[in-house]
């Protein structure tokens, strides 16, 4: 029972952290905001009993990306003031169609009956894990991959398009 109140506490502050991502009128705030957030999904990790997921989160994404984006952002955004604007504040439908579509994803999820029904296939370990990637779930994965990398590819192309 205690665990379940922390797991939803947790649960609770990764979405507020979430929140202040894209609320923050900073853009080095929400940077930092989302390296909250991330290390907050870690903690989840080790809520859940996946130490190796959350070793690779806090490596991967709260170390690797948030240092990435952190010079990203310094080095790309010189502007006259001291405060970078953040794009995303003044979006409130943005907000909107996000927090419809959170609700149409868990609406999805709790109406699911074989989610139910699951049971983990591993344990979490790296081996068992890596197995999995280059085994059954090999098409997911380069799918992701593939997906990741388009993602990107937009990301850039849009950042770009301001330039003259």
């Amino acid at each position: 029972m205690l665990a379940n109140i922390a797991l939803i506490v947790l649960c609770a502050w990764t979405v507020v952290s979430a929140f202040f991502v894209v609320a923050s009128k900073n853009l080095v705030h929400g940077v930092f905001w989302l390296a909250a957030m991330l290390l907050n999904t870690a903690v989840i990790y080790i809520a859940l009993d996946a130490p190796f997921l959350a070793s690779i989160q806090v490596i991967l994404y709260t170390g690797g990306v948030i240092t990435m984006m952190l010079f990203g952002v310094m080095l790309t955004l010189r502007q006259s003031g001291t405060i970078i604007p953040n794009p995303s504040q003044h979006s409130p439908g943005r907000a909107t169609v996000a927090g419809l579509f959170g609700l149409t994803m868990l609406w999805a999820i709790w109406t699911t009956p074989e989610l139910a029904a699951m049971t983990p296939t591993t344990s979490g370990s790296a081996d068992e894990i890596g197995k999995l990637f280059l085994g059954q779930y090999m098409i997911p994965f380069e799918a992701l991959s593939v997906l990741l990398l388009a993602g990107m590819i937009g990301a850039i192309v849009l950042a770009r398009k301001g330039d003259a």
